[in-house]
This record gives structure tokens, sequence and C-alpha cells, in this order.
């Protein structure tokens, strides 16, 4: 499948990008990105070795996020990044992956996620990268792609991290750039809660459930009464399909993820566009 890339220059950058020091001259970019006005760019980072609580602990904090105004940035890795952009689209959270190589199909690295990023694209998220589209991933590329993920995000979450990790290099980032850097705490005898643990030490913000990142960014006074608000004259199936449209679904997507059978979600999609709710543009479908 051939992508359709664009080039964005430093003055079209997110602003929060061209705000840091070694800012990128430009991004490869395929896909969209969230209004950063209007969402919360929070990035995952984690090992690609994870544990069994790491692995659960990311999920549900992900899938706590459900109905407010997060973004998903994360590098497109195996383990922790991978969880983070799956869970992301599972929720209905827009994602985005920001890969340690160029955004060609032949490089984009590391292959096994090619489907992943496609399926980030597909469902309003976003690809990232300032490499030339052919570049093959190297040692040297995935730091350089940590501090973008950092420079893109308000806040940067660590769910695991050994004592020497690539997450740790991210948070790293993050302090530089004065982003708010949160951790989950892990057990003190695993090696893979080492540096997240380390992290609180030194100040991170303790992030035991998404309840706590709501909390962090003042959400849970002002968005969630709302989403209540908003529920309340909808049927179970209409509230299922309406959770997915945080950002703009295409109609498979919605089939595929509703927990509706098809003909159940077909009309239940045909009653809220006649409800005024939705509508269907462009081979996607946009909740008012």
């Amino acid at each position: 499948m051939k992508i359709k890339l664009r080039k964005i220059t430093h003055d079209n950058l997110p602003q929060k990008l061209q705000e840091i020091d070694d800012c990128p001259e430009h991004l490869y970019i395929e896909g969209n990105l969230p209004d950063p006005d209007t969402h919360i760019y929070l990035g995952i980072v984690g090992p690609r070795k994870y544990s069994e609580y790491g692995k659960i602990t990311c999920e549900k904090i992900i899938s706590g996020l459900a109905g407010q105004p997060f973004v998903i940035v994360s590098g497109l890795a195996l383990g922790i990044d991978s969880i983070a952009h799956t869970t992301a689209l599972e929720t209905g959270l827009p994602t985005i992956a920001v890969p340690g190589s160029g955004l060609s199909p032949s490089v984009l690295y590391p292959k096994t996620n090619f489907h992943l990023a496609r399926n980030i694209v597909d469902a309003g998220g976003a690809l990232l990268s300032e490499f030339e589209p052919e570049f093959k991933a190297a040692p040297w590329s995935f730091p350089k792609r940590n501090r973008i993920v950092a420079g893109l995000c308000d806040a940067v979450l660590v769910i695991e991290a050994s004592e020497k990790s690539g997450a740790l290099i991210t948070a790293k980032f993050a302090i530089q750039y004065n982003r708010d850097v949160l951790s989950v705490p892990g057990s003190i005898y695993s090696d893979t809660s080492a540096g997240s643990n380390n992290l609180i030490a030194k100040g991170a913000y303790v992030i035991t459930s998404a309840q706590d990142i709501i909390q962090h960014f003042n959400l849970d006074k002002h968005s969630k009464p709302e989403q209540s608000q908003l529920f309340e004259s909808f049927t179970e199936k209409e509230i299922a399909v309406l959770r997915l449209l945080v950002e703009p679904k295409t109609k498979s997507y919605i089939y595929e993820n509703s927990g509706l059978e098809i003909a159940d979600c077909s009309i239940t999609l045909s009653t809220l566009e006649l409800k005024g709710v939705i509508k269907e543009q462009g081979g996607r479908i946009y909740r008012y």
C-alpha cells in the first residue's frame, strides 16, 4: 500500500515542538494531528521487555481515559509502545506514532508493527518522523525520536523503566523541555521498575490510575459532567458508538470496535444521524 506523506516545515510544526531548543527542521507526516488547542498530548513510554504488571497497568490507565480529550503519543516500538497505541485505538482515543525510522513501508520500524501503523492512520491519528522516508532505523535515531515524543507532548507517562532505559531518555528530554513527568510506581524488587521508581523519588508525579491523570489536568470537574449529561438521553447501543467518536472514525472501525452486531450498529448509526448527532463525510463518521 502506498502511503501519502507530506512534509511540514518548522513554521508549520506544532507549537510545542517549535519551542524546544533542538526542534527538527521539518517532519514527514502521514495522517492528521488532533488540534492541540482542544486535546492533551500524553506521551506513553516503557520497555520493550515489559512485565505483566506493566502491560495490565498500561491498558487500564489508557482505557480509563475514554471520553477525555487525550491523544496518546508513543514510538511504535515493540512492548509498551505497541500496547499504548493498540489500547488507544481500542478505547477510541487518537494516537500518534513516532518511529525511529522513515515512514516508507519498506523501512518502517519495526516491520511487525506495519499493520498497527496503518490502523493508527485509518483511525484518524498520525505517523511522524523527521527522517527521510527511506531512512532505516539506527541506534542513534531512537534518542532523536524520543526528543520529538517529549517535545510534542504536554506530559510524559513512564509505565516501566529499568535503570538504563530508552524511556528514561524520553523522561529526561521531558524535564529539559519543562513538560510534566508522570510515573507508575512498581515493585522495589523489579528491575523493570527501578528507573520509574527513581523518577518518583526525584519528583515525578505518581500515577496509579487514569483518574490520577484526569485530576492532574483538572478534567474531573469539567469534562466528566458534560459527558454524563451528553449520554443521558441515549440508549446503551448509541452510547457505545458515541464513545468511539472522540475523533472521526470509519464505519468499518465502528463495526469492529463498538461491540455491537453489524446490523445493530448500522441501525444505531442511522438513528444517531436522524437525531442530528452524527454525520458522514469523506468516508468517516463525525460527532457534532
